[in-house]
């Protein structure tokens, strides 16, 4: 039986206003082409980059939320290879002093995150390539994991609790969709507790794709073996038609890229930034993902893929959170926790673009609902309307009230013999009849005014 071991390499494009190393526009939106370039992204001659301090921090603080330890002393240096979507011939990047070292998520040991640049972006259209270089330069993290991980889906929880690590601090949106973020695999399998050859995949843009490449690439390397053969130490591609795995190209080593420390970028010793400071950037830190959890699961009511949705959603937690704030009562929160999740949410996935309630008005809904003056569906209208519905006009209730006692009438007699459980099914029935308009409070007092 073989023990498959991975390890994984993220990229995750930073959310700042500039790129990394020069002032041009980070627009992860912009569609027309080579738009946001100027010299130094383009590595003209005689042009100087300059260190983006935001991105720096921004990395920092992702260091600081797995528990990692911030370097003192770091630099940037010079990763050498030759592609159309590198503009100098280099990318600029961190060797051997990245600026964060250690710390984990989901229990997944972290190697290291640094920061660099991100390349341009190909396409291929029919016989021609095209370059665009409006992404050249972006700020770019990379967060490197032991090979700790031993099947794929391990490696697809971390990589989804990541992207909610990055969005939660700020420090990008790690759309998958968009190439914002991008997971690579290093998967190898062994019968002993020793590594296998390492194979890399890459192109993997979702966490689907990230899982399914893993199993077919476990799956691949045990057949090899399985028949005398070999496993390659190789970089593979994802194909995402064929669910396969392709080659690509040999495994290249770090000596392969030359590096060496960046002449034209000045070394940082991070002690001598205040706002660097482990205590500063602690101070920074929003509530983060797993505490959050944590604190939502404590409620005692709340499911595991609610408190998910929760945490997935800043605007729907937020909500949820304020407004529990004010209603306090562990019944109410629930409620109100119902109408986000089903009410809300619903609504939000059928039109993007609708906006939430306020906190005012849930809270009011969610507060006459629990006191029996507004039935569920007026509570609903209300919630998707804007504005707490009015009461519905009693004056046809009478009618409804006898229709229901001549439609029932062993339930009235029921009733009248002491079963109380009769009356809450007459109220149900006059809600029907009246398409759950009526409000059952009023409608409930209707009845013991003809019943006695």
């Amino acid at each position: 039986m073989y023990k498959p071991t991975i390890g994984l390499e993220i990229h995750a494009e930073l959310k700042t206003q500039t790129k990394m190393f020069c002032a041009c526009l980070n627009n992860p939106d912009e569609e027309e082409p080579n738009k946001n370039i100027c010299p130094v992204c383009m590595a003209h001659p005689g042009t100087l980059p300059v260190i983006n301090k935001e991105a720096v921090k921004k990395v920092l603080l992702v260091g600081t939320a797995l528990g990692a330890n911030l370097a003192d002393y770091t630099e940037f240096d010079r990763k050498n290879y030759f592609y159309p979507d590198i503009p100098k011939g280099y990318q600029l990047s961190q060797y051997k002093h990245p600026l964060v070292s250690g710390g984990a998520l989901l229990n997944v040991e972290i190697t290291r995150v640094h920061l660099e640049e991100d390349t341009a972006r190909s396409q291929h259209v029919g016989d021609k390539s095209l370059v665009d270089y409006n992404r050249a330069g972006v700020p770019l993290m990379e967060l490197v994991t032991e090979p700790v991980i031993h099947d794929a889906e391990t490696a697809g929880a971390f990589a989804r609790e990541l992207q909610l690590l990055l969005r939660t601090l700020g420090a990008g949106e790690a759309n998958m969709e968009k190439g914002e973020m991008r997971v690579e695999a290093n998967i190898s399998i062994s019968k002993d507790s020793s590594l296998g050859t390492k194979v890399e995949v890459k192109n993997l843009n979702s966490f689907r794709s990230v899982e399914r490449a893993i199993c077919y690439e476990v799956a691949r390397q045990t057949a090899l073996l399985e028949k005398g053969e070999k496993v390659v130490q190789e970089t593979r591609g994802w194909d995402e038609q064929k669910q396969v795995t392709f080659s690509q190209r040999k495994k290249e080593s770090s000596h392969d890229y030359r590096y060496f420390p960046d002449p034209d970028l000045p070394k940082l010793v991070l002690s001598e930034i205040p706002e660097f400071s482990s205590e500063a950037l602690k101070k920074e830190l929003p509530e983060l993902p797993e505490q959050k959890r944590e604190r939502y699961l404590a409620l005692g009511f709340l499911q595991a893929q609610d408190v998910e949705q929760f945490i997935g959603d800043a605007e729907l937690a937020n909500l949820f959170d304020r407004a529990a704030e004010e209603l306090q009562e562990s019944s109410m929160i629930k409620t109100l926790a119902n109408f986000i999740l089903n009410d809300i949410a619903g609504q939000r996935k059928k039109d993007a673009t609708w906006p939430l309630p306020s906190v005012d008005l849930i809270v009011e809904v969610v507060k006459k609902y629990s006191a029996g003056e507004l039935a569920s569906p007026q509570a609903k209208s209300s919630i998707l309307s804007g504005s707490v519905a009015t009461m519905a006009d009693t004056s046809e209730l009478p009618s409804v009230v006898a229709k229901i006692i001549d439609a029932y009438p062993q339930v009235v007699a029921d009733y009248k013999s002491g079963k109380q459980a009769a009356l809450q099914f007459l109220v149900g029935q006059g809600m029907k009849e009246t398409k759950g308009s009526a409000n059952p409070a009023v409608l409930r007092e209707a009845f013991l005014k003809v019943l006695g």
